[in-house]
């Protein structure tokens, strides 16, 4: 009988307790009282503004010695084009010409960044090349056919010649899509929607 007793207490001092909180609290849309604001809503530092917290007044902080960022896989390679050739030799690509996605993204890479210099066609007759600029050699001769893939990723990665580096620009996902797009322009009868 105690036990009842006491269950009942209980529910009657929950049940009390709520209800005076549902009436007493008349304005729902106010927050409840906040325990140290300061940790939810601190201020924010600019990045390049001045800091008078650290001596040599730079907010942003350079990371330290020898730390990478995460999810970065570095490239053993140097901008060179001994390293260009070594890179063909030891890079594969991880997407085949046969997974459409990829194909997919790689030709809206290559309309974006690689056509305005080597055209739609990879020819080198692109808008750019048009205007007077040197034209870039075309992407379905001989010797750019032969060029293995990794060396091909190497050249997208650190640049060559003429040609600037889209290591900024594209993903490493991107630009291995693209590589797989230049196969099908190179080979038609790769082209998985393509007529041989």
């Amino acid at each position: 009988m105690n036990r009842l007793v006491l269950n009942l207490a209980l529910l009657g001092i929950f049940l009390v307790t709520a209800g005076l909180n549902f009436v007493l609290r008349s304005d729902r849309t106010r927050p409840n009282w906040e325990y140290a604001p300061q940790m939810a809503h601190s201020p924010r530092a600019n990045a390049f503004a001045v800091s008078t917290v650290f001596a040599d007044g730079k907010t942003l902080r350079e990371p330290p010695q020898g730390t990478s960022p995460r999810g970065l896989q570095s490239l053993h390679y140097a901008a060179t084009p001994e390293d260009a050739l070594r890179a063909g030799a030891e890079l594969a690509s991880p997407v085949s010409a046969e997974d459409r996605a990829a194909v997919d993204r790689g030709a809206f890479v290559f309309t974006t960044f690689c056509a305005p210099c080597h055209g739609a066609g990879g020819r080198g007759d692109g808008p750019v090349a048009r205007r007077g600029y040197p034209p870039p050699p075309s992407l379905l001769l001989e010797h750019a056919i032969a060029m293995p893939d990794g060396q091909i990723f190497h050249v997208l990665t650190y640049g060559q010649g003429n040609m600037p580096s889209y290591a900024s620009q594209l993903s490493r996902e991107d630009r291995w899509s693209s590589i797989a797009y230049l196969r099908t322009l190179q080979h038609p009868a790769v082209d998985p929607g393509g007529t041989p």
